[in-house]
């Protein structure tokens, strides 16, 4: 058979874009994120929500690049370059609000074996992240009412990739996300 798959339908005629990246000057298709270009560039940008092969959600903030001209950071992996933009992923601002996301998150995962070893923990490691100084919240309780599956909110980060996986990939909406703010 011959179909084409929805990644190839993307692909086709799509307009190239030059921009400028932590002052290299580089060229991507106008379809693919500032994130997607600095990986085929080989730039290194932290991410926690963003998942080859979802779709991208940005709210991590872990990916937070400095634009030219622009007064607030923007997150790289849902954020598309224009001609002549200059992005810098490595700019003390950018490092700085990357490596706070990161202390953060380290703030409220318990020091743990089934916590350790993970994407949190490999980028603050990259970023030279130390102790965080801030105090953790209140833990959530485990929920173990349903016999299929049990639920543990410590490794939690909210960032919706099983979320996003289960109803982009498995077509069902069985997981969500309740209990996000302060009191609820």
């Amino acid at each position: 058979m011959n179909a084409i798959t929805r990644n190839q339908l993307a692909q086709i005629d799509v307009p190239t874009v030059s921009f400028e990246l932590n002052g290299r000057s580089v060229t991507g298709r106008a379809n693919q994120t500032i994130l997607e270009i600095a990986d085929l560039e080989g730039i290194e940008i932290p991410r926690l929500c963003y998942k080859d092969g979802l779709e991208a959600a940005g709210n991590c903030r872990s990916c937070m690049v400095e634009i030219d001209g622009e007064r607030v950071l923007a997150p790289s992996c849902c954020r598309f370059p224009s001609a002549g933009m200059k992005v810098t992923s490595d700019s003390a601002r950018a490092v700085s609000a990357q490596k706070m996301v990161l202390e953060l998150l380290l703030s409220d995962m318990p020091e743990t074996d089934y916590t350790r070893h993970n994407e949190v923990d490999q980028w603050a490691a990259k970023l030279d992240v130390g102790k965080p100084r801030f105090e953790a919240r209140a833990r959530v309780a485990s929920d173990y009412s349903h016999a299929a599956m049990s639920v543990n909110l410590d490794a939690c980060i909210q960032c919706t990739r099983c979320v996003r996986a289960c109803r982009d990939e498995q077509m069902n909406g069985v997981i969500g996300l309740s209990l996000r703010g302060e009191g609820t």
